[in-house]
């Protein structure tokens, strides 16, 4: 058997893993060869390949990134592409091919998978919002690089007596601020699945402070928005793929709190350092893990499906069902942080 590999979307802790998990397994169990396509859909589309084998794929475990290489295609270019990707796929002679990607990548493995061509998905984003699988890989390494930036500041806002401001990823789910929030101490915590009041917000920093506390730490997403009339956002229209582009919620709001409040605030936009370096034994291990169960489903011709977390154990689950809707945190999460709030 041959199968193809491809890494798609933004690059995630963990995606070098898998890509050695697949190798391995498919050479040392099989016998199977296994091609790689450069940059995503895009090399797949283009015809930009590489071997890959076990001596390439040594020392990838700890590394950060993709060797492969990522990037994003516009829906209409991976639509209108499909014969294009499945010639290629035919004269590399691959059996089944193995997209590792997010929200994107999946929705378009599943887009191949109706029209015909063997696929088995593999779910990596930091954000954690893929649905039929408990974690994805990347997700951990973010929430401990987020924590550990989060727990140094707070000593640095104790020292001048300000309020904080943390900015961590999430557009549409708040996993990474919701776990990173809990595990560093934050007194506030915004996400997108629900909108914030600027008044509550002011009035936690003030109550602090009349108590005499020494500073607050806000983590908020990237997506988190204010309840309408509470606070205006810049509008930044959207970008070439139809997604919202971000102009600085905590900046804004962070102007906002130090207008009404009178306090000085600082804010920290974490950004790509989260997904960026070597990932965490966790995500090391789930990696592997991932691309292990992938290259067995392929050999075993259980197609049109994703590998997933599910307990412990590793499960697989029908594409169309992974990209229906994406994992956002419950209510009842959102819950939980209540008596660690203000």
């Amino acid at each position: 058997m041959r199968i193809g590999v491809l890494t798609g979307g933004g690059d995630c802790p963990g995606l070098n893993a898998v890509i050695r998990s697949v190798v391995r397994t498919a050479e040392l169990s099989y016998g199977s060869e296994v091609v790689g396509f450069r940059n995503g859909w895009r090399g797949l589309l283009e015809n930009e390949s590489t071997p890959l084998s076990i001596p390439r794929v040594d020392g990838l475990l700890t590394r950060g990134g993709t060797t492969l290489g990522s990037a994003r295609v516009a829906p209409e270019q991976l639509n209108d592409g499909i014969d294009r990707m499945r010639d290629v796929l035919a004269t590399h002679a691959v059996d089944v091919l193995v997209p590792i990607g997010g929200e994107g990548t999946l929705t378009a493995a599943a887009m191949l998978s109706r029209a015909g061509v063997p696929v088995v998905g593999v779910p990596k984003t930091i954000d954690n919002d893929i649905d039929g699988t408990d974690l994805t890989f990347g997700f951990d390494t973010a929430v401990s690089i987020a924590t550990e930036m989060i727990d140094r500041l707070h000593t640095t806002a104790e020292s001048h007596q300000r309020v904080l401001l943390v900015e961590v990823m999430g557009r549409h789910a708040g996993w990474i601020a919701l776990h990173a929030g809990l595990a560093s101490g934050a007194h506030l915590t915004l996400v997108p699945e629900e909108p914030f009041d600027v008044t509550e917000v002011c009035k936690l920093v003030t109550n602090r402070f009349d108590r005499g506390d020494s500073h607050v730490i806000v983590v908020v997403s990237e997506g988190a928005t204010p309840k309408p009339g509470s606070m205006r956002l810049r509008d930044g229209g959207l970008d070439e793929f139809g997604h919202r582009r971000f102009t600085g919620v905590a900046q804004q709001l962070g102007d906002e709190l130090e207008r009404r409040t009178g306090k000085e605030v600082r804010t920290t936009v974490l950004g790509h350092v989260q997904r960026g370096g070597t990932p965490t034994s966790f995500d090391r291990v789930l990696a592997t893990r991932f691309g292990l169960h992938a290259t067995i489903a392929a050999h075993e011709g259980h197609t049109g499906q994703m590998v997933a977390l599910q307990g412990t154990r590793i499960r697989l689950v029908p594409l169309a069902d992974a990209v229906a809707r994406l994992k956002t945190v419950p209510a009842e999460r959102l819950a939980e942080t209540a008596a660690f709030t203000g």
